[in-house]
């Protein structure tokens, strides 16, 4: 095999806590982590050596921050007579908006390069590797739905199904989320007391409303119309409707995709909206 063809699959939080900053100035996180169908495309081709990246979206970066490239590298490490490949990128997912994009193509070229060179390497090894690379690969290579403790690498699977309808909006703008973190550091409380998500999640009907995004206290009174774009999703019927990440995206779950379509109706126009579904792993 010389060429592989793969999904490179976004995702939303469902309930995101920052619980507090760590010595290596990353923070410790709580959070339900879950796939969703929407997706880029990305193509491995070997190639002699090196790694040669290009991609439809010109905003896309082509060196070495790219998490592509840096896959690449992580690999070559472990097996240093590792042949080249060229990655191409169909971008779809939007950067910087909390849908893990950039996470998710490093991810999708980890698993891809030990696809198409048989390296044999464990969902284990990766995850260890992608670990490096940015606090979601990990998830990324697990996939489905999981809760992320730690900084979002420390992943335990839920085995629970939704079968929602998801509704993706998302507005003109991108939120920072080094500028996201900087804010919401301002008013952490010392002592957060962790939700219990995953149990929340065994129950025969599960309370939603207990699921919050902690950086909506900031990104909301920064950028009012999230908070009315949640509104929406609410009042039309979303069964929960949240931020993903530090932003922009917000999204509604719906019951089925009738509900979803006409809650995107009453949106405006200037956002773009998505209608995807989970991913089960």
């Amino acid at each position: 095999m010389s060429f592989l063809s793969l999904k490179s699959y976004a995702k939303v939080n469902i309930g995101l806590q920052v619980l507090n900053k760590r010595p290596d100035s990353y923070h410790n996180l709580n959070t339900i982590f879950q796939e969703l169908d929407f997706h880029d495309i990305i193509t491995l081709e070997k190639i002699d050596s090196g790694c040669e990246l290009t991609s439809n979206d010109k905003n896309f970066p082509l060196d070495f921050t790219n998490t592509c490239a840096m896959a690449y590298a992580a690999i070559l490490e472990q097996f240093p007579n590792l042949g080249g490949i060229k990655v191409h990128v169909e971008k779809i997912i939007p950067q910087g908006a909390g849908l893990g994009g950039g996470s998710s193509n490093g991810a999708t070229v980890l698993k891809g390069i030990n696809e198409l060179y048989e390296l044999g390497l464990s969902v284990a090894d990766l995850q260890n590797i992608g670990k490096g690379l940015g606090a979601d690969v990990p998830f990324f290579i697990r996939g489905g739905i999981q809760l992320g403790e730690g900084i979002g690498e420390n992943l335990s699977p839920i085995n629970v199904k939704l079968n929602f309808s998801f509704l993706l909006v998302i507005p003109a703008f991108f939120i920072s989320t080094e500028w996201a973190y900087d804010e919401l550091k301002k008013v952490l409380e010392d002592s957060v007391e962790k939700a219990n998500f995953a149990d929340l999640f065994r129950r025969d009907i599960i309370p939603f409303e207990l699921f919050q995004n902690e950086f909506e206290r900031i990104v909301i009174p920064a950028h009012p119309e999230i908070g009315e774009i949640k509104d929406a999703l609410i009042d039309n019927g979303a069964q929960y409707a949240s931020l993903s990440g530090s932003g922009s995206t917000v999204f509604g779950m719906f019951d089925e995709d009738t509900a979803a379509k006409a809650a995107e109706s009453v949106l405006s126009s200037d956002y773009r909206t998505i209608l995807t579904h989970p991913v089960h792993s």
